[in-house]
């Protein structure tokens, strides 16, 4: 019997194929942990690992055991206590029962919840799963690289994980018979000489003992071949091939004026981490253009967007026509898939709220696939929900959103690119 052993490293002791295993078979409850870890973190520390506490009863496995058998006839003490119908009330959590919930006890015993840490990647992944840009078109094919993985033969190296067992034995078989075929004719060819002489009448001591020595030493040969060798192996081989997709420019609009308090630009920030986020790793070279605007607008690196301190009146229109100057300078090209995203806490200057509602009209929804805006506030909705909310009604590719607080941000960022039939990401 052959015994394949993975010898490869794992970092720090860990087991590779166990840790994929484990993520798998509890990736709900880890997902629902990554979407409650968003809104805990700061601005800063979004992209980074996480701790992931699994409750004990979510990873306990079943036990099966034995128990009394035959037909048996049981008398049970009276209740003087409760009648049908009688609501019981839960009890009170006592101490003793894990996770650190409850009041101290003098009873009780339970265990901690399973807590385990995910990797940088891990915790993306698992934070962009199922995401992507909506209505992107196949129209160019020399800028978002994506790529999908085919089977492309087997080859003679590679990691135990990819071993076709069926086809290492098969070549194993093959090799065995090329090289002990001529032995096994030749030992084929002495057995029957050998059992000819044996029956002959006439003396043929010598000759017998000639061929039994010379069949002891061609079984030898036949079994000093190795049932396997590593020439025998043979791995599944993956090669990964682009998949045709086209260029794309992302908009970031963001409200820096007086209104704009510092929770709302840090919830507005954490929104557009996630965006970049998403973009950076689910697609190459997807270009990104960052616009902050009071009464004025401006573009700016991504260091300035998120951090500078400047901050005035607000005219939402000056950022919506800055972008459409943009797309007409830059991107005016059909090949190109413009998307935008705008955040800002719905203040404006009333008579400018028509005008954003024009620009984005004629201007921009014409030449854009997706354009998002995202309204911080606690307060009533103000002139410029109520012109986009009438632009939402009259445009598929325009949506809407309201976050209140920090907790919404990752489900209402999973709502606007969430990958869908109608919208897969990349168009065939």
């Amino acid at each position: 019997m052959a015994h394949f052993i993975d010898r490869r490293l794992n970092s720090k002791g860990k087991s590779t194929l166990n840790r994929q295993r484990f993520l798998k078979r509890y990736k709900q409850q880890i997902k629902r942990a990554v979407s409650d870890a968003v809104g805990e973190r700061s601005v800063t520390d979004v992209d980074s690992g996480e701790h992931i506490s699994i409750p004990k009863r979510d990873i306990s496995e079943p036990l099966f055991h034995t128990g009394k058998g035959g037909k048996r006839s049981v008398v049970h003490p009276g209740n003087d206590q409760f009648t049908t119908g009688d609501r019981i009330d839960r009890p009170p959590p006592q101490g003793g029962q894990g996770a650190g919930q409850g009041e101290a006890g003098n009873s009780g015993e339970g265990e901690d919840d399973f807590t385990f840490s995910i990797s940088k990647d891990e915790y993306l992944d698992l934070l962009f799963e199922d995401l992507a840009l909506p209505n992107l078109k196949n129209s160019q094919f020399d800028q978002v690289v994506q790529y999908e993985s085919y089977r492309a033969g087997y080859q003679t190296d590679g990691v135990p994980t990819n071993l076709d067992i069926v086809r290492s034995l098969k070549g194993s078989m093959a090799r065995r018979v090329a090289l002990t075929a001529a032995n096994r004719r030749k030992l084929r060819e002495c057995e029957e000489e050998f059992e000819r002489l044996k029956a002959d009448k006439h003396d043929n001591t010598l000759a017998l003992l000639e061929l039994e020595k010379t069949i002891a030493e061609l079984k030898a040969k036949i079994a000093g071949v190795p049932f396997i060798d590593t020439f025998d192996l043979r791995f599944k081989n993956y090669a990964r091939k682009p998949v045709p997709t086209s260029k794309a420019v992302m908009f970031c609009l963001m409200d820096v004026s007086g209104s704009m308090d510092q929770a709302t630009k840090d919830m507005a920030k954490r929104f557009y981490i996630l965006l970049y986020l998403f973009l950076s790793r689910t697609y190459k070279n997807v270009e990104v253009v960052y616009i902050r605007h009071h009464t004025q607008a401006k573009e700016v690196d991504e260091q300035e967007f998120f951090y500078s301190q400047e901050t005035g009146g607000t005219i939402v229109s000056s950022a919506l026509k800055l972008m459409d100057e943009i797309i007409r300078e830059r991107y005016q090209d059909s090949d190109w898939n413009i998307y935008g995203a705008q955040a800002s806490d719905g203040d404006n200057w009333a008579d400018d709220s028509p005008h954003c509602r024009e620009i984005l009209m004629k201007n921009i929804l014409p030449v854009t696939r997706y354009f998002a805006y995202i309204e911080i506030t606690e307060r009533q909705h103000q002139s410029l929900w109520r012109e986009y909310q009438s632009v939402e009604e009259a445009r598929p590719n325009f949506v809407c959103k309201h976050i209140i607080s920090v907790n919404d941000i990752y489900p209402v960022f999973r709502e606007l690119f969430e990958r869908t039939n109608e919208h897969s990401g990349v168009d065939n």
